[in-house]
């Protein structure tokens, strides 16, 4: 009787053993998945981007001597101007709605809006108040609090970060050669690196 009682006793701290490690285990597995969900969003908008703008810049979508991307002072808003970079998309992007007909030769540039995220500033010039009107905004992730320019310093062979598009000697916006993009969620950040292909030199009139 006494060895019944001292295996029963051994079972149940053997299962009850078992049953801390399986919630222990889920709860660490719940807490990781949200963690891996921001992981796969920030690289699928780092892929995202990199995608357009390669596609922006590089023939057969434009010229072999144009080049669409490029740092520049364009009006987001009424009255507000900003130094953004800005890239044509000869053939639009899956990603825009159109309130009509899908129009080519749309001009974008990438904004983050504090409070609010990485927007996309967009129309088209085939648009009858392309001139007159503030382009469309697109919130493309709510997650990122921080876009930064990269440059490449020849003398010294190495990447300097600016928090600003950098001005040139002649006064002249300077096309950085990356973007750096923070992701920040419930107190982590995430850094991803946006390479950017630059070709040619002036962005289409538009």
């Amino acid at each position: 009787m006494i060895e019944l009682l001292v295996a029963m006793v051994l079972v149940g701290a053997v299962i009850i053993g078992l049953n801390t490690f399986v919630f222990s285990m889920s709860e660490l597995w719940g807490r990781g998945r949200y963690w891996r969900l921001f992981d796969q969003h920030a690289r699928a908008l780092t892929r995202f981007l990199e995608s357009e703008l390669r596609t922006a810049a590089l023939p057969p979508r434009v010229a072999p001597e144009v080049g669409a991307v490029e740092a520049r002072e364009v009006e987001v808003d009424f009255g507000r101007r900003e130094d953004l970079l800005v890239f044509g998309l000869r053939e639009g992007s899956r990603i825009l709605a159109w309130p009509e007909r899908p129009l080519p030769d749309v001009w974008a540039a990438l904004e983050v809006k504090r409070g609010e995220g990485l927007v996309l500033h967009w129309h088209s010039v085939w648009e009858e108040d392309f001139a007159t009107q503030a382009p469309r905004q697109l919130l493309l992730s709510p997650l990122v609090s921080a876009l930064r320019y990269e440059y490449f310093d020849g003398s010294f062979r190495r990447w300097e970060i600016e928090e600003t598009l950098r001005t040139g000697p002649d006064g002249e916006l300077e096309t950085p050669g990356r973007m750096r993009l923070t992701f920040t969620y419930r107190g982590q950040d995430l850094e991803t690196i946006v390479p950017l292909t630059i070709f040619g030199e002036g962005l289409p009139p538009f």
